[in-house]
C-alpha cells in the first residue's frame, strides 16, 4: 500500500517539476523567438493540472500568462494586439540575430523559423473584442 502512496507521490512530484521547466521554457520563449511560447504553457498547464490545483489555479490567474492561456484553451485565439507584439518582437530579435551571426546557414535556419512561427502567429484565430470583454469576465 505505501509503495503505491510513495508511486504517486513522485509522478505527482515529477510532474510539478516538468511544468515548471515547461513554465519557465515558455517564458523565456517570450524573450526568446525560436522557443515556442504557447506549447510550453500549456503543457505547463496541463501537468499543473494533473498534479496540483494550486499550481494550475496560479497559472490560470497570473496577472501576465493567465489571460493568454485561458484565451487559448477557450477560443483558440489571440487579441489582435498580441498577434502584432509577437511578431514584430519576433522579426526584430530575429533581424538582430542574423546581424550578430557571421554564418549564413544559421541565419537562413532563424529566416526559417521566424517564417514558420509567423505563418503560425497569423493562422491563428483572432480574438474578437467581444471574446475578449466576455473571457475578460470569465476569467476574473
Amino acid at each position: 500500500m505505501t509503495g503505491i502512496m510513495t508511486i504517486e507521490k513522485i509522478k505527482k512530484y515529477m510532474m510539478i517539476l516538468a511544468g515548471s521547466i515547461c513554465l519557465v521554457l515558455g517564458a523565456v520563449g517570450i524573450f526568446i523567438p525560436v522557443l515556442p511560447t504557447t506549447p510550453f504553457l500549456l503543457l505547463a498547464s496541463f501537468l499543473y493540472l494533473r498534479s496540483s490545483k494550486r499550481l494550475y489555479n496560479w497559472l490560470l490567474n497570473h496577472k501576465i500568462l493567465g489571460m493568454y492561456i485561458y484565451n487559448y484553451i477557450t477560443y483558440k485565439a489571440i487579441p489582435k494586439s498580441t498577434k502584432i507584439c509577437a511578431l514584430v518582437f519576433l522579426w526584430l530579435t530575429l533581424s538582430i540575430s542574423m546581424i550578430l551571426l557571421p554564418s549564413l546557414p544559421f541565419r537562413i535556419l532563424l529566416a526559417v523559423i521566424g517564417i514558420c512561427v509567423s505563418i503560425h502567429l497569423i493562422s491563428l484565430k483572432t480574438l474578437v473584442p467581444e471574446e475578449a470583454a466576455i473571457a475578460e469576465t470569465d476569467h476574473t
